[in-house]
């Protein structure tokens, strides 16, 4: 398990004056200091402490979604009128419904 595959963000908190330290894969886990280095450098150490004790008591540790395989797929449910508009819509372009939605999407 390597540590460095994980999602850090680093972001200022406001009501903290701080700079906040995030793992997207351990949102439970926070760090905050003066500098956006030291918030970066911290919540990594954070996160291999706990990783570490994870794997000494035989926890599951979360796979970085770095690591993780995605299909290219999802079902999302819609209300009926809107999919016959987005359906509509995708006539008019000249495109499938799903070229039409990930478009969206990636917009």
């Amino acid at each position: 398990m390597n540590i460095n595959h994980y999602t850090y963000r680093v972001s200022w908190s406001l009501e903290d004056d701080e700079h906040l330290g995030l793992c997207a894969e351990f949102p439970s886990l926070s760090w905050l200091a003066k500098t956006p280095e030291a918030a970066f450098k911290n919540i990594g150490k954070v996160v291999a402490d706990v990783v570490a004790d994870m794997q000494a008591s035989n926890e599951p540790v979360p796979v970085p979604t770095a690591e993780k395989h995605y299909s290219g797929q999802f079902r999302v449910s819609i209300p009926p009128q809107l999919h016959r508009n987005l359906a509509l819509m995708a006539a008019e372009q000249g495109v499938s419904l799903n070229r039409l939605a990930s478009a969206k999407l990636a917009a």
